[in-house]
């Protein structure tokens, strides 16, 4: 079952099509709880993974929830007839009282959480993939490089909010919970082999406080092109085109970008157009909302255009500053940057772990900008797992000290 890790995959190796397990899709309060009894019979960790229809709605809520544990079926769970039922609360307290196996934590867990489901403990195999030193983590690259086959991984990028699922996509769908618990167990065995078990462990417990960071208020600064745009009453206008798009998005259920492009928003405030017929002919202001909603696009920029509530033409941030400036306007903190970054080169080839996971580059900076006397107390501040403490804190403090000098 096991295969050697290596950077080269053989082209040879067996392509797994379908799930081992037997797989049942349910939607029904009575399969539910029959799936219950029948995952109360296996063992080990409960397997799990969320689809989502990310670039086609609005909302990050799980269309498909798959879970599977040694031993049993792999069970594909509808949640929309499903989730606030008697059953899903019965499921979700099962659920929850056993540890989980994910690949990718971080993008599953909020839409789980959206529906009660929360892990007590949790093994991430992608997280677990990249500290082992795995060359590439993805669950397919894993499947090889550990597990010694292919994966058929199609249909990622599927609109999982279709009724009915078409069969091939239920069939990628329970694929990527039937390999978990295998996969698990042959990543703990070579972590531990690695002496990286306890730091693994570390960091998958840290995953249980994760939460998603709060959206930006700013965001629609992001569009590309935007950035040519020097005048504070047309950046109104692209703030209130991009909320106006957003709040139709919302109470449409459409992913943004599908019903106008940034392109076409940021040609449209680039145009100085001034009037409604004139926004209507306007070519590059396209997109399958660009005409059936040519009102609410036109009382948006007319909005901003009347505004006196101007945004400022560069936004302040509470946070340290862009560290790309530090040469030219700070260069004490730079120097110390300069002298941090090698350390963290150095740690990654040592560990065989890529610099980003032994500690994340926004505390290096934190440090290089005000180091504290007590580095180690001031990356427990931040937020820093022990085992980073330890791989870092003596000596960035020592290669600190050689500025004072």
């Amino acid at each position: 079952m096991t295969a050697e890790i290596s950077e080269e995959t053989p082209t040879e190796l067996p392509l797994r099509g379908s799930s081992v397990a037997p797989v049942y899709y349910l939607d029904s309060a009575e399969e539910l709880l029959g799936a219950i009894e029948s995952l109360k019979v296996g063992t080990g960790p409960l397997a799990i993974d969320a689809e989502r229809a990310s670039g086609f709605k609005y909302s990050s809520r799980a269309y498909l929830i798959q879970v599977h544990r040694a031993g049993t079926d792999v069970f594909l769970i509808d949640p929309i007839p499903l989730a606030g039922s008697d059953a899903w609360t019965a499921f979700a307290e099962f659920c929850n009282r056993l540890p989980w196996i994910l690949h990718a934590a971080t993008q599953d867990l909020s839409c789980l959480n959206e529906v009660n489901l929360v892990p007590i403990e949790l093994i991430d195999t992608e997280l677990g993939s990249r500290l082992l030193g795995l060359p590439r983590v993805g669950l397919g690259a894993a499947c090889e490089q550990l597990l010694g086959f292919r994966l058929a991984k199609e249909h990622s990028a599927a609109d999982w909010s279709i009724r009915p699922f078409p069969n091939a996509w239920l069939n990628y769908a329970a694929l990527d919970v039937d390999v978990l618990p295998d996969l698990a167990q042959v990543l703990l065995e070579q972590l531990e082999r690695a002496g990286k078990l306890d730091l693994a462990k570390q960091e998958f417990q840290n995953l249980l406080f994760f939460k998603a960071k709060p959206q930006n208020p700013d965001r629609w600064r992001s569009m590309t092109g935007l950035h040519e745009v020097k005048d504070a009453q047309r950046l109104a206008i692209a703030r209130d085109l991009w909320i106006a798009r957003d709040e139709l998005a919302e109470k449409l259920d459409v992913s943004p970008g599908r019903l106008v492009p940034d392109s076409s928003i940021v040609a449209l405030v680039k145009s100085k157009v001034t009037s409604r017929s004139e926004l209507a002919s306007l070519s590059s202001f396209n997109g399958r909302a660009s005409r059936t909603y040519l009102d609410t696009w036109w009382e948006a920029y007319s909005r901003g255009l009347s505004t006196r509530d101007l945004p400022p033409l560069k936004i302040s941030t509470s946070g340290i500053p862009n560290h790309r400036n530090w040469p030219n306007r700070f260069p004490d903190a730079d120097a110390r940057l300069q002298i941090l970054k090698p350390i963290m080169a150095e740690l990654a080839l040592e560990l065989e772990i890529p610099s980003e996971n032994i500690l994340q580059p926004d505390l290096m900076r934190r440090v290089a900008w005000e180091p504290e006397s007590d580095i180690s107390n001031q990356l427990f501040e931040l937020g820093a797992r022990k085992w980073q403490i330890e791989a870092v804190s003596e000596k960035f403090t020592s290669a600190l000290a050689t500025l004072k000098q």
